[in-house]
């Protein structure tokens, strides 16, 4: 029996992922591989490296989105543009279970890294794909950033106030999701491999299609459905979700946002029996979710005039103990202060160069999901542009010092 005291090894122990991707999507995904055990070696370009390395960085070269996106990983540098950096990668492959990708359609072909050539080193390999429409259909060969998928598969249109433009998450959400699916792609045929060894896949290629857009698509629940039942076109509505009263954020006496989640009948009456108002608890007028929808207005009135009287932590105290769903809306500050977060290990310190030569103990985002018998792990905070290059080339691919100051010379690595 293993004991409870020493956690198992990572459950991705010995699994070894080949990250040709740039940006987010592709990054993101081998990350998760990356926290949870696998090896993964992150190909850059000579010199720059990735281009997310220069993203939000008020000082310094590497930015902290890059390190936190890039963590766990090895860099090896190859210019996949040469013949003797396609025959590297392809080597790569030979040793690999998984490559992840994130180019445009038929950009590897071109390269000669192509699911033909992949399988002809390892016919073992998961090839993941991820671009923003995907491998086939109408737009397969149009560029697509998590921005452009966002506003195709419809989160743009509805994220925003009514009277504005449409608006955006500040955070790459299109790009995230996509890597999600990516992993959960991976993982599904490794799990099959693993349990239906000899099963052949049409073409002998065991491929991974992410597309952006349909990642996106799928996250934004019935928005078609409705349409088609009901003609119900789903419009911005800010902080609120249609259909769902109350739900939203509300501002406090202190000049804060507070969320409150009473969106069934017993919230709904907590929440009024806390603020004050049993009668309108009891009345049969806003039980159910339709009614409270018609009456959507006069509640968010009343909430709203309740909270601005009140400072944040005394509306959060009120609603918690009465039971009711109930959160600050955090900045920064306010997440690195709550305890909960620290609780639950999301806060990783490791000190880095920030600029110019100076260091800071940054604080970087933990491991999820938490598997307290076999937990991941943040062992580093990203690599500098092609640190493991000799290490991988001599000890995976046992390429003498004089054959890597060759490739060197040759602008290959």
């Amino acid at each position: 029996m293993t004991d409870q005291a020493t956690p198992a090894p990572a459950p991705l122990t010995g699994i070894r992922v080949l990250e040709l991707g740039n940006f987010i999507a592709a990054p993101f995904a081998a990350k998760v591989f990356a926290d949870f055990g696998a090896e993964v070696i992150k190909i850059e370009r000579p010199g720059t490296g990735d281009e997310l390395r220069s993203w939000r960085t008020p000082e310094g070269v590497t930015s902290m989105l890059f390190r936190t996106v890039a963590r766990n990983k090895k860099s090896v540098t190859l210019d996949l543009k040469t013949d003797h950096g396609r025959d590297l990668a392809l080597e790569l492959a030979g040793k690999c279970d998984v490559v992840i990708e994130n180019f445009r359609p038929g950009t590897i072909e071109k390269w000669g890294l192509g699911p033909a050539e992949l399988t002809a080193v390892n016919p073992d390999i998961v090839l993941v794909r991820i671009s923003g429409y995907g491998q086939s259909g109408p737009y397969r060969d149009r560029p697509g950033f998590g921005s452009v998928a966002e506003s195709v598969g419809g989160l743009r249109f509805v994220t925003g106030e009514p009277d504005r433009p449409a608006a955006r998450a500040a955070a790459s959400v299109g790009d995230t999701v996509s890597g999600l699916y990516a992993v959960i792609g991976a993982l599904m045929i490794l799990l099959r491999k693993a349990r239906q060894p000899g099963h052949v896949p049409p073409g002998g290629v065991e491929v991974v299609d992410v597309a952006l857009y349909e990642s996106v698509f799928s996250i934004l629940e019935s928005v078609v459905a409705d349409y088609d039942a009901f003609d119900v076109i789903r419009q911005r509505t800010g902080g609120a979700l249609p259909g769902v009263v109350p739900t939203g954020s509300y501002p406090c006496a202190d000049g804060q946002d507070v969320v409150i989640g009473a969106n069934s009948d017993g919230l709904f009456k907590r929440m009024l029996i806390a603020m004050g108002e049993p009668e309108m608890a009891a009345d049969p007028a806003y039980q159910g979710g339709a009614a409270r929808t018609r009456h959507e207005a006069t509640l968010n009135k009343l909430i709203t005039a309740w909270t601005g009287e009140r400072p944040l932590a005394d509306v959060v105290d009120i609603l918690e103990k009465a039971g009711v769903p109930v959160a600050p809306v955090y900045d920064a500050r306010g997440i690195v202060e709550d305890p909960q977060f620290a609780a639950r290990g999301l806060h990783r310190p490791f000190t880095v160069p920030v600029a110019d030569g100076a260091t800071r103990s940054v604080r970087f985002p933990g491991v999820v999901p938490l598997l307290p018998a076999s937990p991941g792990e943040v062992r580093d905070a990203g690599p500098e542009v092609g640190q493991h290059t000799e290490e991988i080339l001599a000890e995976l691919l046992g390429r003498t010092p004089e054959q890597r100051t060759e490739l060197e010379a040759l602008g290959v690595i």
